[in-house]
Order: C-alpha cells, then structure tokens, then sequence
C-alpha cells in the first residue's frame, strides 16, 4: 500500500468514525444515560443503517491460533462497513480494561479503527474513546 491508498483509507475511515460518533450522540441526546448497552446497541445500528452503512450486530469474529481458525472466538458490539469495530458499554465507571479489549479486537481482526462508547454518562464527549491501530 502506498501513502496516496493509505491516505485514502484515513478519509474513509474518518468519515465513518464522525458518522458514528454523531449518531451515537444522537441516540445518547435521545434516550440519556442508565439504560442497558443492548438498548444503544440497537438504536445506534438503526441511525447508522439509516444513514446508508453496513452494520452487523454481535458479529462474531473468528480467531487464529496457531494457524487454526477458531470459529468461536469472540463477538464485536457493531462493525460497521467491515471497518471500524464498536465497542458499547453502559457502566458507572470506564476500566482499562475495556480499551485494552477493543485494542486486542483490532489485532485479531486486522482492522486499525475502533470506537469504545460508554453510554452511561451525562456527557456523551467523555464517554468515546477513538482507537487508531
């Protein structure tokens, strides 16, 4: 890949990380803070399917291991346009261990974007954190 195809995929890239970001701000002015991560997980897939992206629900994602393939590995929250991976949470507090989770999705999975949105707070700016592999 070269800087021009690399720079083109951080424009897309980009672009997408912004729509999501506004959706989930959208959903979050909408419903506020204290329901379950399921209830944003569904409303944020409705507004960015409304907005014309690809999105899978609790896509599971296979594992290699030592060259095998582990169909069950794990589930993203939402990947949208095969892309970028959206971790939801709902929690009073934000652990390190949460980032470190989506930091080891993008590695197994290959992708260099993913959104962690913690929906519980009172403003949505804090709750998102953007992670570039």
């Amino acid at each position: 890949m070269n800087l021009l195809e690399s720079n083109f995929d951080m424009e897309i890239l980009n672009k997408i990380s912004y729509d999501i970001i506004g959706a989930a701000y959208k959903v979050h002015s909408a419903l506020g803070p204290g329901l379950l991560e399921s209830t944003y997980e569904v409303c944020l897939e409705y507004e960015l399917i409304k907005m014309g992206y690809e999105v899978e629900r609790q896509k599971p994602l296979p594992v290699i291991y030592d060259e095998i393939k582990l169909v069950a590995g794990y589930r993203v929250d939402l990947l949208v346009e095969d892309s970028v991976i959206v971790e939801l949470k709902s929690v009073t507090e934000m652990i390190p261990l949460y980032k470190a989770q989506l930091m080891t999705h993008l590695k197994l999975s290959y992708l260099r974007l993913g959104l962690l949105m913690n929906f519980n707070v009172t403003d949505m700016k804090k709750g998102i954190t953007r992670i570039l592999m």
